[in-house]
């Protein structure tokens, strides 16, 4: 049986590759908020985000880290065999809490057969105090770190659209400040935004490869009910794209994109009964298929126009 070939570097061959076997994610809710929900930054949150935030497939948040990492864990184990695991706090921003309480919740995570705290934040919310406690856990625990850090999109204008509340500058400065830790750091981006064009998608992916990002997660853009993005959407003050546009969006960010950087997914998902709008009512992996399977056709790969940094203009003179 002929190996099915892959044109970008996958998430899970690399945790393979790492680990010796395949890994798994564990999501963990907490109760949780962030800057740019309780009046600190701002109100009612980023105009895209629901009452949920990403975590609709978690647990409750009333239970604790370790029962919600034991349950999970459990089930897991029981269908897939699996042996290692990482503990990935998703939902809101996890940074985003008292530090006496963010201590306990990383050491509770930190059970037998978890190989890494995966840690889901805002640019504007890592601070120094976290990262060093962050640091001797890995230590102590013998266990890796990633931050994930939700940017969605390096066109400043766009981000003051969504109401983000943060801009391109404190997203460079939180990479560089993580960077000191030796923390890897996952980027989240969403290619799709209405307010987006092909020359975003691109500059996207130079700002990330610059930066020397270790991993990046590409949302499609859905709409929940109930949200400052839903209002648009019904009254028709926005448009998006359609389904082949964000298959050669995502090709193209992928082209531009250093080879060294891990994919660890090409399109988001929601449940449809919280939604507007979600992947053109077309299944996820569909959309995946379809974005490999023109790869393929094209001969297309990531890093293929990766050709812009290290003094690419002094090329000529060699």
């Amino acid at each position: 049986m002929q190996e099915k070939k892959i044109c970008y570097k996958v998430y899970s061959q690399y945790l393979k590759e790492k680990y010796g076997e395949k890994v798994y994610k564990i999501p963990i809710n907490l109760p949780v908020t962030c800057p740019n929900r309780d009046g600190t930054i701002g109100y009612g949150g980023c105009s895209y985000c629901g009452e949920k935030g990403a975590g609709f497939e978690n647990l409750s948040n009333c239970l604790s880290v370790e029962e919600q990492m034991r349950s999970n864990i459990s089930y897991i184990q029981k269908r897939y065999k699996a042996k290692k695991f990482i503990a990935y706090f998703q939902n809101f921003t996890n940074t985003y809490m008292p530090f006496s309480t963010f201590k306990k919740n990383m050491r509770e995570a930190c059970i037998d057969n978890v190989v890494e705290l995966s840690i889901s934040t805002r640019p504007d919310c890592i601070r120094e105090e976290y990262l060093s406690y962050l640091k001797e856990l890995s230590y102590q625990k013998h266990i890796n770190i990633t931050i994930e850090l939700g940017l969605q999109t390096v066109n400043y204008r766009t981000l003051e659209k969504i109401h983000r509340g943060h801009t391109l500058a404190e997203f460079i400065d939180a990479v560089l400040r993580i960077q000191k830790y030796g923390f890897q750091i996952c980027v989240h981006l969403i290619l799709n935004l209405p307010w987006d064009e092909k020359i975003d998608v691109v500059e996207n992916a130079k700002i990330l490869s610059a930066l020397s990002i270790d991993f990046v997660k590409l949302h499609s853009l859905y709409i929940e009910k109930n949200t400052m993005l839903g209002k648009q959407y019904k009254k028709g003050e926005i448009s998006l794209i359609t389904k082949e546009e964000y298959v050669e969006r995502v090709i193209l960010f992928l082209e531009y994109l250093s080879p060294n950087i891990v994919i660890q997914r090409l399109i988001g998902r929601a449940p449809k009964e919280d939604t507007l709008f979600v992947n053109w009512n077309t299944s996820w992996w569909k959309i995946r298929d379809e974005i490999e399977g023109q790869m393929k056709k094209r001969n297309s790969f990531q890093g293929r126009k990766y050709n812009y940094l290290h003094g690419s203009a002094l090329k000529k003179l060699l």
